[in-house]
């Protein structure tokens, strides 16, 4: 019986339900081991803030202009409250486009970056624009991912595969998987995430039971299985990429917060990669430690290197004689000239810091073991790539790790999907998969139906939908995207019913506003998008949607403030200050409108209704 296993008997309850205990609990018979974790990268990795923690400068180096999106952001300290305020300047200098979030949690120790995260009303994480970056003294700069013109500001939602690997257990997971954190949330990777549920080994402890028994109430990952231990950093520490793939797919019938160490890593994830061959080879990126640790040579002939050979886990230091347990010759004897001084160890040579390709502002050791540097300067500035707009990998997804598991022509198939790497090929051959295997899992149904319908194949997709839901109900994105392929199938009155069975959810409504104004009932497309906004504020297609309808029912103001907020929430989107430069127009208000469309040909030339309004433009300006 594994430890595992044995910590599962003993708590008596199913994986995804052991409870955890306080992590501070750990400090009362492992002081020195507490104390020194909680300052380690992980113990730090999300915390409320609090000024002894912000080593940022949020008084005087505290703005940021981004040129790419014409958007200004302030870092305020209010009250002892900390904020990240935006706004864009019209033609006159005025501010305009304002938006200002409470930063409710730091995201990362400051190592090498943090990110920060606003709670909604509703428990939902967003992931603010703006992050702070400790090279060169510290600056700020934006976020990953945020480098570009239409980049998602303020409304990118923090999902609970995200939370995953960057903070403790949240607690029980709401249904539907949808990601919302109710409650309140730990403050950082605690001792659990390595050693699974303390509960037991605490009640145990305090019971006197005899030492052996006490151990054996927890899991320690030293006494692990090689694959079973290094399994425990993988969890999080395994990423083939951060860009589209995807690079794992949790099993369909496990929580999000289900994975206990000491399991095999394949019971509860599945990892791919790219095709060999395919040009990706030097690939470097933030969490490819395990990744390009598996291409080198000394973690395979080795026999038994693992994460901890070089890294204690519960504080700082390196090991500065892991290598000499293969390598016993001493650095002063090196056979060629020395490029670092010898307290960089072997690693500064053979193991060298790397600009890494998916968080540019970003430097980090290389796992890769290797006999020499490249030659190129690994340190150099870098363009943020962004594979959605052009150039990203379209092709055959592999199983990476590991390199067999049950199911894995399954998930493998819908590997080849569900990013759409693999689009063309992928669909047949997770359909195929699917009348081969009848799974009972609703989300293989659903990932066939998502596929169906990004390829405008609706009216295949719906009975896949359809499908998915009678299998699980509540799987709340089979709801609205089954309405969303009913409606552009053109079956409105099916559409209707189905997103009307979604009354608290705000994309859902949206739609639904969608469907009442194609029937022509406009005041029931109103109802519904007030309704949404109700439950999400900042959704701006609600906004845009609302502000359409409004200017056919001939409520100049209504319209007019429904579309100046879509633009203040959303100024990358060309359509809504189109709308809205054409409300403008109406107004007779032709220099305010000429800023809209302006605004709407940078960020869309092509786009025919720009052309269309600025006709309209120039003819009203000739009379």
């Amino acid at each position: 019986m594994t430890l595992f296993a044995l910590a599962t008997v003993v708590f008596g309850l199913p994986q995804s339900s052991v409870p955890s205990a306080d992590p501070a609990s750990c400090a009362g018979c492992h002081p020195r081991i507490y104390d020194t974790y909680r300052r380690t990268g992980m113990g730090r990795s999300f915390f409320r803030p609090r000024p002894a923690r912000m080593t940022e400068d949020w008084d005087a180096r505290n703005t940021y202009y981004h040129q790419a999106s014409e958007r200004h952001y302030t870092m305020l300290r209010r009250d002892g409250r900390y904020f990240i305020r935006r706004h864009q300047t019209d033609p006159r200098g005025r501010e305009t486009n304002v938006v200002e979030k409470e930063v409710h949690y730091v995201l990362g120790s400051g190592n090498h970056a943090r990110g920060y995260l606003h709670r909604a009303a509703d428990g939902r994480l967003l992931l603010l624009p703006v992050s702070w970056y400790a090279a060169s003294g510290g600056y700020w700069a934006m976020g990953p991912g945020y480098d570009r013109p239409d980049h998602k500001d303020f409304r990118r939602v923090v999902t609970q595969d995200c939370f995953f690997c960057h903070n403790g257990y949240p607690g029980p997971e709401p249904p539907g998987r949808e990601p919302v954190f109710p409650g309140r949330l730990p403050e950082g990777i605690d001792c659990q995430r390595c050693h699974g549920s303390g509960a037991a080994h605490i009640r145990v402890a305090q019971k006197q039971r005899p030492a052996d028994e006490i151990r054996r109430a927890i899991v320690n990952p030293a006494r692990l299985p090689r694959d079973r231990q290094i399994e425990v950093c993988l969890q999080c520490h395994l990423e083939t990429t951060s860009f589209r793939l995807p690079y794992a797919i949790r099993r369909f019938e496990r929580g999000v917060f289900s994975y206990r160490p000491g399991e095999p890593l394949e019971d509860y994830m599945l990892h791919f990669d790219r095709a060999a061959g395919a040009g990706y080879g030097e690939k470097f990126e933030v969490a490819h430690a395990a990744y390009r640790l598996h291409q080198s040579a000394c973690f395979h002939k080795s026999g038994r290197m693992t994460c901890t050979t070089c890294h204690n886990p519960h504080g700082f230091e390196l090991r500065p004689t892991a290598c000499t347990t293969c390598h016993p010759l001493p650095i002063t004897q090196h056979p060629l000239p020395l490029t670092q001084s010898a307290a960089a160890g072997c690693a500064g040579c053979h193991m060298p810091k790397r600009r890494t390709d998916d968080a540019v502002h970003v430097v980090m050791t290389d796992h890769f073991i290797q006999r020499r540097q490249p030659a190129r300067d690994l340190l150099a500035p870098q363009a943020e790539f962004h594979d959605d707009l052009a150039g990203g990998y379209t092709g055959d997804v592999v199983l990476y790790y590991p390199s067999k598991a049950r199911d894995a022509d399954l998930y493998l198939a819908v590997a080849q999907v569900q990013d759409g790497a693999n689009l063309p090929a992928g669909i047949p051959r997770l359909a195929a998969a699917i009348a081969r295997r009848k799974p009972a899992a609703a989300e293989f149904y659903f990932e066939l139906a998502e596929a169906y319908r990004k390829t405008g194949q609706n009216g295949k997709a719906v009975p896949m939908y359809e499908e998915a839901l009678s299998r699980k109900p509540g799987l709340l994105p089979a709801t609205r995207h089954l309405g969303v392929s009913l409606a552009a199938a053109g079956r409105l009155t099916a559409a209707e019913q189905v997103l009307a069975k979604a009354p608290r959810d705000a994309p859902a409504l949206n739609n639904l506003g969608e469907v009442y104004l194609r029937q022509g009932r406009t005041d029931r497309a109103v109802a519904a998008w007030r309704q949404a906004l109700t439950l999400d504020s900042d959704l701006p297609e609600a906004h845009n949607n609302l502000g359409v309808a409004l200017s056919r029912q001939g409520d100049s103001a209504g319209a007019e403030a429904a579309f100046r907020d879509a633009v203040r929430i959303a100024p990358e989107v060309a359509s809504a200050r189109v709308n809205y430069g054409l409300l403008l127009l109406q107004l007779r208000r032709l220099e305010e409108a000429r800023e809209q469309l302006e605004a709407a040909r940078r960020l869309d030339p092509k786009l025919p209704s720009v052309e269309t309004a600025s006709r309209l433009l120039g003819d009203l300006e000739k009379r």
